[in-house]
């Protein structure tokens, strides 16, 4: 189908800006951090927190719903885009519609960007943070028996990586992960909508080719499934996950390609393609109507994850 009328109304509008591959980090990260965003709700509490992860402080920011008295499920969250930039507060929204729309409370994670970090120390930050997470559940005023992980782009990554870490190294046990147009395999061979949507609708290949330039220390880190999780030998014994793509996304066959493996490997699996969305669609929620429902849908899965662990 062609582009949605409400995503192409805000693409033809947006000001023209520089192709990432053609800046620097911290350039890039500057460029990200100016961009407006829609309006969010608002919830019960928003705080922060340091803790001392793997490399370091470690920031955290803990949303708490309105209303109930808890304990409420948990869901620890990793920001895309690419390893590389964006942070806490460019994913303040997503957080905000998650905690408000599900019930659940929200720990965003502030890993280690590359490429100041190099693979695979954000992934390293990530499991960190979702074992602290569950150790310190009680005081999150969260339930330890129903967490889930999940991220848009590089953070559907990280929720895949920190999955498939948890399962083969050692709990805490997982109720299920959220992947939001994952980034789940490198950039060569590549795949058919690597091709078809190239370019011209937000991340591009060349794009994406800068982000992992970046991530990795070199080509041969593309191999490991910490890296590239649809190259994990097995995805058996992985938790419930709901895996969105969208119809005019570089990414969008390898993520459905992950959906199919966790189905094949025996993992509830819902698996949407978004059609007439793009890359970064779902952070949009407010401004394009699709947005909305993606929003809506994902809170209604967590909300029946949540309902299925319940004590």
């Amino acid at each position: 189908m062609p582009l949605d009328p409400d995503l192409k109304a805000l693409l033809d509008n947006a000001p023209a800006s520089p192709a990432l591959e053609t800046l620097g980090a911290s350039e890039a990260r500057a460029l990200y951090e100016s961009r407006p965003r829609p309006p969010a709700p608002d919830v019960g509490a928003v705080a922060e927190r340091v803790i001392q992860g793997p490399g370091g402080a470690l920031r955290l920011r803990i949303y708490t719903p309105a209303g109930g008295s808890g304990p409420y499920p948990l869901l620890v969250f990793f920001h895309g885009s690419g390893f590389v930039l964006c942070s806490l507060d460019t994913h303040d929204g997503i957080c905000r519609q998650l905690c408000a729309g599900a019930g659940y409370v929200i720990v965003s994670v502030d890993y280690r960007l590359a490429p100041e970090a190099k693979f695979p120390a954000a992934t390293e930050d990530c499991l960190f943070a979702t074992r602290w997470a569950a150790d310190h559940a009680a005081e999150l005023n969260a339930r330890s028996n129903c967490i889930v992980v999940g991220g848009d782009s590089a953070g559907g990554n990280l929720a895949a990586v920190t999955a498939l870490r948890v399962r083969d190294e050692g709990g805490p046990a997982l109720a299920g992960q959220l992947l939001i147009y994952p980034v789940v395999d490198y950039h060569t061979p590549g795949t058919p909508s690597y091709l078809d949507n190239a370019e011209g609708y937000g991340l591009s290949r060349a794009g994406m080719i800068w982000f992992w330039d970046q991530y990795l220390g070199s080509a041969a880190d593309a191999a490991h499934p910490h890296a590239s999780p649809l190259r994990a030998a097995s995805l058996d014994r992985l938790p419930k996950a709901l895996v969105y793509t969208a119809e005019f996304d570089p990414l969008r066959d390898e993520g459905e390609a992950y959906g199919a493996r966790l189905e094949a490997a025996g993992v509830p699996v819902r698996s949407i393609r978004w059609d007439g969305m793009n890359h970064g669609f779902f952070g949009l929620a407010g401004w394009v109507t699709k947005a909305d429902a993606a929003t809506r849908d994902a809170c209604d899965w967590l909300r029946t994850v949540g309902t299925q662990t319940a004590a």
